[in-house]
């Protein structure tokens, strides 16, 4: 590493760049862009981050003229650290883009997994099975955890690229049971993780990365292996923060019940009081990680009210917290096109992409996602104009999360709603008796509701292009009774992508009996944590106990 500690950032506008950016700079060296190809040249050590479409990246390499000069460094083994896309690249093409060539480095092209096999985007902390002996290795090999993962495509082993294989991860396809989670042959690295979003290990990757560049002479020893070695996908733990402005102005963490965020009036003749305060955002935020939450989200909860781009405090929220947690971050609320005071307009894309920039890994849309699907089913055609579209087409569709508002509409039989899903729930009855019920999905914070129900909308939502689904439920929000099991099994049977369980955490219990019953991939607690009624390390503790897969982190 050259004496002033500069590490040269390829920043070709990649969803994460802040977070990586911030990753770098916690380690103590400063980060220059590179912004022509002669930057390549001259740099010491060039980190690539990567999320997005494959296609736009190296078109983008190829119109700077950056493809030549990049290939160059890397034959002449000089310092590279490669992140998600930023691996994929170095592979000879990708499926996601099968006209655009890649550097070929490497023997392989980049495939998609098997949505028929396998969720997909594959989203969580996994394991990895190392191939090889090195100081990198040994840094992953000393945690003993999991990183970060966020991908719909990835590069299968073979015998033409087994010399530079470092790593391998498990996502269960029968006939493909690893692909490769991480690369290395002497200063050139890649990791199809996330190091700056995998908390203290992701750190010390980075670290043993910058610390040991330029040994020619490290052996890169080849570890034994039967073949038969597995990893797992680990059960996440989110964090969720409403977020608010409240009567004085400032931006607060509240939490409702069935959405109601105000505490009851003490004033006569008023039937709501106060905005309920839980705290300031980026502290909760920052206590979450460090008491070992998986991810963290961040709902803006009235952003439907106001000009998002203006919405400055919440877009400070977000790059004061991503100097300080190093966890994936989600933000929701507002992303939708509009048009401003002055008669500007603006796309969803752009609205995205300033919460990309200020540190968001992934966006939730929320109203927009259902006048989206609303129209995906009425035309039955794909238009590339909807919110979904246009981001999943830019940032990949891993980086979209759709958050699903449904309110049960109770009815005696499925006949009488015949042109949507109906459940049967024996357990849990209407306020007449009735053992049916459809969910209604609202808009405009659960105000409003819409003639479509939550099969529809995530089926919709998978179709133009959603990577995600956070499933709330507006009748077990607050109520502290467990999730709704009854739907987040319906919702698991219709699409493949990841779902994400909410509303209802009460206790511990609730945490196991969720994940057992639908094998969801994540649940999601505001208020029990917030309020400190549970604390995400004894939920972990308690999933340990009944052997549901999950990242240590803290425990």
């Amino acid at each position: 590493m050259s004496l002033d500690r500069v590490v040269s950032l390829f920043d070709y506008g990649a969803g994460n760049v802040r977070s990586v950016r911030n990753a770098i700079k916690k380690l103590g060296y400063k980060v220059v862009d590179i912004r022509t190809p002669s930057d390549i040249d001259a740099a010491d050590v060039i980190i690539f981050p990567g999320v997005g479409n494959y296609g736009r990246a190296v078109e983008i390499l190829e119109s700077g003229g950056f493809m030549a000069p990049l290939l160059k460094y890397l034959q002449s083994n000089r310092p590279f650290f490669g992140i998600c896309l930023g691996m994929q690249i170095l592979f000879e093409g990708s499926e996601e883009s099968p006209s655009q060539k890649g550097l070929g480095l490497i023997k392989g092209r980049v495939t998609k997994f098997n949505s028929k096999m396998v969720t997909v985007p594959h989203i969580g902390w996994n394991g990895i099975v190392l191939h090889k002996d090195t100081t990198i290795a040994n840094a992953i090999k000393a945690a003993n955890d999991a990183v970060y993962f966020v991908h719909s495509y990835r590069a299968l082993p073979s015998e033409e690229n087994q010399e530079w294989i470092l790593g391998c991860t498990t996502h269960g396809e029968p006939n493909n049971p690893n692909f490769i989670s991480a690369v290395q042959k002497g200063n050139v690295v890649g990791c199809q993780f996330h190091p700056e979003k995998s908390d203290k290990i992701g750190l010390n990757i980075l670290k043993a990365f910058l610390e040991n560049i330029n040994r020619k002479e490290e052996t890169q020893m080849i570890l034994k292996l039967t073949g038969s070695e597995r990893t797992m996908l680990r059960k996440r733990i989110v964090a969720c923060l409403d977020v608010r402005t409240n009567d004085n102005g400032d931006l607060v963490v509240t939490k409702g019940d069935q959405y109601d965020v105000r505490e009851p009036s003490s004033i006569a003749g008023q039937s709501k009081g106060n905005v309920r305060n839980l705290g300031k955002p980026v502290d909760l935020s920052e206590r979450y990680f460090q008491e070992g939450a998986d991810e963290i989200t961040f709902l803006n909860i009235t952003s439907f009210r106001t000009e998002t781009l203006s919405d400055t405090p919440m877009l400070q929220v977000l790059e004061k917290a991503s100097e300080k947690i190093f966890l994936p971050l989600t933000v929701g609320g507002g992303i939708r096109p509009y048009t401003d005071n002055s008669g500007k307009s603006y796309s969803a894309l752009e609205v995205a992409s300033e919460y990309f920039r200020a540190g968001a890994d992934k966006i939730s849309l929320g109203s927009d996602a259902v006048y989206a699907a609303e129209e995906y089913l009425k035309s039955g055609t794909l238009t590339g104009k909807s919110s979904i579209e246009e981001i999943s087409s830019v940032y990949g569709r891993q980086a979209v999360v759709i958050s699903v508002d449904p309110r049960r509409v109770y009815l005696d039989s499925p006949q009488d709603a015949p042109t949507h899903t109906c459940l049967h729930l024996p357990h849990d009855l209407g306020p007449k008796g009735e053992a049916y019920a459809w969910y209604q999905c609202t808009v405009r914070g659960g105000r409003e509701g819409r003639d479509i129900d939550a099969i529809q909308l995530v089926k919709a939502c998978e179709a133009l292009g959603a990577g995600e689904i956070l499933l709330n439920c507006i009748d077990m929000d607050g109520q502290k009774n467990g999730f709704d099991v009854a739907l987040v099994k319906a919702v698991m049977a219709a699409v493949s992508i990841p779902v994400i369980a909410s509303s209802g955490a009460g206790k511990v219990e609730h945490f196991s009996q969720v994940f057992q019953a639908t094998n969801v991939q994540a649940a999601l607690a505001a208020g029990i944590f917030h309020k400190e009624i549970v604390a995400i390390q004894d939920v972990k503790a308690h999933l340990e106990s009944h052997r549901i897969p999950i990242r240590r982190g803290k425990i």
